[in-house]
């Protein structure tokens, strides 16, 4: 069972990337799937989450606004358009899956059960 993110890069401040995160080996449609990242020197801390049902996503106060996560479970995918980048949002982005099925978000590094690898986010000024 992997999680591989991808969309990462290098771009500049206020333009938009897309980070799509690709489940194998298992099916997601029933975990809550969320996106945390992780700065240099800093705690990874969460960005946004999406429940398993796909009625409910959850975005952190630094991102509101500017972040949207969605769920296609037909291609087992789990995106993160992130749209008027700012400096602060340079970061390695994680995917993550609840450890537990039926759950509404996943919020908290504790309660993630499956961690993608990470996709570089880089924002220059």
């Amino acid at each position: 069972v992997q999680l591989q993110a991808s969309g990462g890069g290098l771009v500049q401040a206020g333009t938009s990337l897309r980070l799509s995160c690709a489940a194998s080996g298992r099916t997601i449609s029933t975990y809550a799937m969320a996106w945390f990242r992780q700065a240099p020197g800093k705690e990874r801390e969460f960005v946004a989450a999406i429940s398993w049902s796909g009625d409910h996503t959850y975005v952190a106060n630094s991102v509101k606004a500017r972040f949207t996560i969605t769920r296609e479970d037909d291609k087992n995918t789990v995106n993160l358009d992130m749209n008027s980048l700012e400096p602060d949002d340079t970061a390695v982005y994680y995917c993550a899956a609840d450890a537990t099925p039926y759950r509404a978000r996943v919020t908290d590094p504790t309660g993630v059960g499956l961690w993608g690898k990470g996709t570089q986010v880089t924002v220059s000024s």
